[in-house]
């Protein structure tokens, strides 16, 4: 403490001015935890180097491993030791958690993916520059979440696995209704007129309501780039291992484009009793509308309206017709027929759920909160020039999508979590790497000695040496 101490005076006198000062001491905090961490790896690799070697394991050397956490590279002495079998160890490492050729904590790695979900890649290794001691180029930035991201795309499949190998369901949350809504975007490829389309999936329990603010209750998020067949079997992987849906209401809500049809929720939530009620999504039907007729306001647009919200097909017809008369420009009369093609192929589902099921929720608002939850992906991975290949573009939406389940991190230490049994391990190493400590220098006690006055007593130096005895 004593160094410490005196190395901050130090830094005090040094610098001029209070921005140099704090960044000094930044420096000097990151060094010391990095160089105590280290010293505690290398004692509590000894102890169990010694527990070792009483199972019958043999020493082959010990090596030199530099980890990187945000304070700094914390170096430390890790033993190389072969087992009964012959097979080779570093037990350390395994006991800790540390993996085979990586060079950043666990720790680092998941909190790169995190700030990458949000920034680009250049300007996330700027500010960990700035804030941290991790200094590490845009690239490996890409690297980090593309490894982040597979560990959570692993994890749906998994389940998916899971669920079709299982002869039963797995026991989830009853609830009386569930939401779920889903749909497609694309972001550019980096080969040339090469798209790649971001599967969306929401499912939530309703809505809360703070003030003026609606949120949606429960939500849960699935996104993909692989094929719609596959994004299909981690929705209702996803759904199973939460819900038992056998008496659940589900009311869906979609465009109607491929691969978000009818028959695909239908299937997906199949495990309900009840048909599933899917609704074309009211956004894309008053867009479709606006590029039919223009987003000038006008009498029929108005009356149009009226026969969607009505679901009166003969008003409908009769008012598009009306319209269509009075056009003479081709283009846009292909527009009116391109958008009475889509109203009247998904006529059946042009409805208020709310006025389709029997005692609805009190609560109870219309669907159609995907499009501004698409913006986690446009806002992020469209515009500014972005391109991505197949494997950054599917890393990226599974960290999105590990982040706002919250099953992120937790499925990235899947397998470095400690057992009971092992955390147990680990108090006991610790107590046992504190015996090897020993003091830099015994303690000699407080020492005495006399500061000889050679003056009269009654002088003020003799007064004052009086004045201590």
């Amino acid at each position: 403490m004593n160094t410490i101490i005196s190395k901050l005076y130090r830094l005090i006198h040094q610098t001029d001015n209070l921005i140099d000062f704090e960044e000094s001491v930044r420096t000097l905090m990151y060094e010391l935890f990095a160089s105590l961490l280290g010293d505690v790896f290398t004692n509590m690799n000894t102890v169990i180097v010694k527990k070792k070697q009483a199972e019958g394991w043999r020493v082959e050397r010990n090596d030199e491993r530099e980890i990187q956490f945000t304070f700094g590279g914390v170096r430390f002495t890790h033993t190389l030791m072969h087992d009964l079998e012959g097979h080779s160890h570093y037990p350390f490492d395994e006991w800790i958690g540390f993996k085979k050729y990586k060079r950043r904590s666990p720790f680092v790695e998941v909190k790169v993916a995190e700030m990458a979900a949000e920034s680009t890649y250049r300007e996330v290794a700027h500010v960990l520059k700035e804030w941290t001691a991790v200094d590490i180029s845009h690239a490996t930035v890409g690297t980090i979440v593309r490894e982040v991201g597979r560990a959570q795309a692993i994890a749906d499949k998994d389940m998916v696995i899971d669920l079709e190998d299982s002869a039963e369901l797995p026991e989830g949350e009853k609830v009386e209704f569930l939401y779920a809504e889903a749909d497609g975007v694309f972001v550019r490829g980096t080969e040339k007129k090469k798209s790649h389309e971001v599967s969306h999936a929401i499912i939530y329990e309703g809505w809360d309501k703070s003030g003026k603010r609606v949120s949606l209750r429960n939500q849960k998020v699935l996104m993909t780039t692989k094929p719609t067949s596959e994004f299909w079997k981690e929705v209702q992987a996803l759904t199973a291992n939460h819900y038992s849906l056998e008496k659940t209401r589900v009311v869906t809500n979609s465009d109607g484009g491929a691969g978000y049809t009818a028959e695909k929720f239908q299937e997906a939530f199949s495990q309900s009793e009840y048909p599933v009620l899917n609704q074309l999504d009211p956004y894309h039907v008053f867009q479709g509308l606006n590029r039919a007729l223009g987003a000038k306001q006008s009498d029929y647009k108005t009356e149009l309206r009226k026969a969607l919200e009505n679901h009166d097909l003969e008003h409908f017809n009769l008012w598009l017709d009306t319209y269509e008369s009075t056009l003479e420009d081709s283009k846009k009369t292909e527009k009116v027929k391109v958008f009475r093609t889509y109203i009247l192929n998904n006529w059946d589902r042009i409805l208020n759920w709310k006025k389709r099921i029997d005692n609805p929720p009190e609560d109870a608002r219309n669907l159609g909160a995907m499009e501004s939850n698409q913006r986690r992906v446009t806002y992020r991975m469209k515009k500014r020039g972005m391109h991505w290949s197949p494997e950054g573009a599917e890393a990226m939406v599974k960290v999105k999508q590990g982040i706002l389940n919250g099953t992120l991190r937790e499925v990235y230490l899947a397998d470095l979590k400690r057992s009971a049994r092992k955390q147990r391990e680990v108090k006991k190493v610790v107590r046992m790497s504190s015996y090897l400590h020993q003091p830099t220098r015994p303690s000699m006690g407080a020492k005495q000695g006399v500061i000889g006055v050679y003056a009269p007593h009654s002088s003020a130096i003799g007064k004052l040496a009086k004045s201590f005895r």
